[in-house]
């Protein structure tokens, strides 16, 4: 039956407000900038490179060793790296926007950005030996005889995870830079690595709906729930309901189980059904929307219109 069809008897209520529209509009660009937090990898704050022995290091066979940890300003984040890496012939910078002396993109605009999934791609610099190249894709000619890239393992966040013969950066004048000892066939003379806190995970925002009245006093049974918007590879859409006989609550969001440690998992244009026992003979509920972008969180869901079906 259609929703036409069903409204003389109360059994659907739409909830599509323009209020409602600009609160999910904000709540995906919150993934936008806050969709992310710093885990430092030490008592010294500034970076997500790890502390532990041996998982700060990169190695060049010109310059030699490179530091990711001291200068205490590396942040790996789903968007690029920012700050620089201290070695003999002094930084090499990853964004220059956090390059020692501050944003000195007016003179030099480049960064190694993330794709998300650890992959990076993009330019580093060093005032002594030039660009660095993160990715044989960088020229916009493609790989040619040489196919190499730098990634971040997005699971343990070990760069070239336990390396490969083409996960290396490169600079023209110094050639190759290994980030893992796996680079050259085994760890046993010098166990290096560069390891960062940062993994590949979906970021999320929550909406709170207003309370809504039934207007059956004696209790209402909510049946189900459908909503309208758009819902890209990778990122779900999830509901929370909380019941009460008083329009100010209390209220409690709970999920398929009864509590709020669960969810109602609900496709876009598709209909499911809320449990009766949790929903049923209360005159007012309030829902909460959770979105959840993908893992590279380059795609977030949208909501448009949400209907909640109930009966006396």
């Amino acid at each position: 039956m259609s929703a036409r069809a069903q409204a003389p008897f109360g059994l659907i209520y739409k909830m599509l407000r323009p209020l409602f529209k600009n609160s999910i509009v904000i709540a995906i660009a919150l993934f936008a900038f806050f969709g992310f937090h710093r885990t430092l990898a030490d008592t010294n704050p500034g970076t997500n490179i790890s502390f532990s022995s041996g998982e700060f290091w990169a190695w060049s066979d010109v310059v030699g060793w490179m530091d990711f940890h001291y200068t205490h300003s590396i942040i790996v984040t789903s968007q690029k790296l920012t700050g620089y890496a201290s070695s003999s012939v002094g930084d090499f910078s990853f964004d220059c926007a956090t390059a020692r002396n501050g944003d000195i993109c007016g003179q030099s605009n480049y960064n190694v950005a993330n794709d998300g999934l650890g992959v990076l791609s993009g330019w580093g610099w060093n005032d002594t030996y030039g660009w660095v190249s993160f990715n044989c894709t960088n020229g916009g000619t493609g790989c040619g005889a040489s196919t190499y890239q730098v990634t971040i393992d997005p699971d343990t966040g070990s760069f070239c995870g336990t390396g490969s013969s083409s996960c290396y950066a490169w600079n023209d004048v110094i050639g190759w830079i290994s980030f893992n000892c796996g680079n050259y066939s085994g760890c046993g003379t010098s166990n290096y690595k560069v390891v960062t806190a940062w993994r590949a995970t979906s970021t999320n925002g929550t909406l709170d709906s207003s309370t809504f009245d039934t207007g059956i006093a004696a209790g209402a049974q909510l049946n189900s729930v459908l909503w309208h918007g758009n819902q890209p590879a990778g990122t779900s859409v999830k509901f929370q309901f909380a019941v009460s006989n008083s329009s100010s609550g209390p209220w409690s969001y709970k999920g398929s189980d009864g509590t709020s440690n669960s969810y109602y998992t609900v496709g876009a244009d598709t209909s499911i059904k809320l449990d009766y026992a949790f929903h049923s003979n209360f005159r007012y509920f309030r829902y909460r929307i959770f979105l959840f972008s993908n893992q590279a969180q380059s795609q977030s869901p949208r909501v448009d219109e949400v209907i909640v079906n109930w009966s006396p």
